[in-house]
């Protein structure tokens, strides 16, 4: 302990007030323990303030100003105005009120929040380090302890994200201005979600990725149909090559990037976002302290009950490991804070759905077909297209598919796959199912209100039992 600090205590510390961190103390408080936050920025963290929440406003806004200016085959002929900052004072009130909202949940349910970072000084204690100048530090003594610190955007040799012209999401999600022409390094989901938007309002966009194709980790089939949509946007995608360098110009930058010849090919721009992936964040928390170890990946390692190999501290959030999604944070945050609380708790990771807010945007819940058969299941699928979708036709939006995987014995619901408009909502659908054990039958006999996007999880269900009407 420092000499002058001042020594509180609390029943269960959180560290960090991301999606993860303030739903475990929330529901800490509610199930009755005495809960200390601490946040060393804002909270909400970065999916909130910089992140998930801005994204999404920003991607909305873009759909409005495109669609608008795209609308000739349904009668409606505009020529949008696009004023940046506007739009980023638009987010902005948006953010405020979330983050505002948050914080007010979190007093009213008798939560602690202190400013500032923690570091552990022992297995029951934390020091916080308050910001700003002589604002000096504090002790807090815990019995249980939720690391909820979160991740950051990873930087490449070379770009530096305190260079100006370099962006991270955050820096991007923060612009005034649209670029003229714009670099973005990575085609995963961060980098395709801004690729989209920035498109949208204007910018020639050129995508370098070191892969062969956009979004890893996705099917052929469901990264392609994004793909081809972001280059109607006039999207350039560079596969096979591996950002290098940059330099800056006379009117700009020119960036480097080095391709599968190792030949240097160079790209004229005004900004360089980089969207390489996301880290988790432990390096201020003093963990040789308390002898807890992160992967070789930088992960807090946890069990199905959120808990690390030291007694008594758990990890939620992107600090534990894939999938990097707040949902599933916030999924972690009730199961720590109940088993904090003695209560029968854990997390089932096969109903956790995952969202791409592309377009058209991608929703995923379970099992592919490939992982279906890898685990010893007899798959059986059913496929609606969105072309036969009246819905979708009323929204201009007829590309994609809702896919459902069963298992051909039971017909027990086992994933599914959909790229689409609203699929991130779609999906829910598919995850109760999921997580309630549903066969296929009964999403087959539930009756869906037509005309709506919903009918093709529908048909898609009927399809795989050989039962489709709409689709053959």
């Amino acid at each position: 302990m420092v000499v002058g600090d001042v020594t509180t205590g609390t029943e269960l510390l959180v560290i960090g007030g991301g999606p993860g961190g303030y739903v475990a103390a929330i529901r800490a408080a509610q199930l009755g323990l005495d809960t200390t936050l601490v946040e060393k920025a804002d909270i909400g963290g970065s999916c909130l303030n910089h992140g998930c929440i801005p994204s999404k406003a920003y991607i909305s806004a873009a759909d409005v100003a495109h669609g608008a200016g795209h609308a000739e085959d349904m009668g409606v002929f505009a020529d949008p105005v696009v004023d940046m900052a506007g739009m980023r004072s638009w987010k902005d009130g948006i953010v405020t009120r979330l983050t505002k909202g948050v914080e007010s949940l979190c007093t009213a349910a008798g939560v602690n929040l202190i400013s500032g970072t923690a570091s552990f000084v022992d297995e029951e204690t934390v020091r916080v380090a308050h910001g700003g100048e002589g604002q000096g530090s504090e002790s807090i003594a815990f019995e249980q302890c939720v690391v909820a610190t979160g991740s950051r955007p990873i930087e490449i040799p070379g770009f530096a994200f305190t260079d100006e012209p370099i962006l991270s999401s955050r820096e991007a999600l923060a612009l005034e201005s649209v670029p003229d022409e714009l670099v973005v390094v990575g085609a995963g989901y961060i980098g395709m979600e801004l690729s989209t938007v920035f498109a949208k309002l204007g910018a020639s966009v050129t995508v370098v990725e070191v892969l062969d194709d956009v979004l890893p980790g996705y099917e052929d089939d469901v990264s392609r149909v994004v793909r081809e949509r972001a280059e109607s946007l006039g999207i350039d995608f560079r596969f096979g090559e591996a950002a290098r360098d940059w330099e800056a110009t006379d009117d700009g930058i020119r960036v480097q990037t080095t391709d599968e010849d190792d030949e240097v090919v160079e790209y004229a721009a005004e900004k360089c976002l980089v969207a390489v992936g996301r880290e988790p964040v432990t390096d201020t928390l003093g963990l040789e302290a308390i002898e807890l170890e992160p992967d070789d990946d930088g992960f807090l390692p946890t069990d199905e009950q959120a808990r690390t190999d030291v007694e008594g501290v758990f990890a939620v959030g992107d600090v534990a490991g894939e999938p990097m999604l707040a949902h599933k944070g916030m999924a972690e945050g009730e199961v720590a804070a109940e088993v904090a609380a003695g209560e029968p708790a854990a997390l089932d990771h096969q109903a956790i759905p995952a969202a791409v807010f592309t377009d058209p945007e991608i929703g995923t819940v379970g099992l592919t077909e490939a992982e279906a058969e890898a685990e010893g299941f007899d798959p059986v699928v059913g496929r609606m297209s969105m072309r036969a979708s009246g819905r979708a036709l009323t929204l201009d939006e007829k590309e994609g598919f809702v896919r459902v995987v069963a298992d051909a014995d039971t017909e027990f619901l086992l994933g599914a796959q959909i790229v689409g408009p609203e699929a991130s909502e779609l999906v829910a659908e598919l995850g109760l199912g999921i997580e309630m054990g549903a066969r296929l039958e009964d999403i087959a006999a539930t009756v869906h209100v037509h005309p709506t996007l919903s009918e093709a999880v529908h048909e898609a269900a009927k399809a795989a039992r050989g039962e489709a009407i709409h689709t053959r």
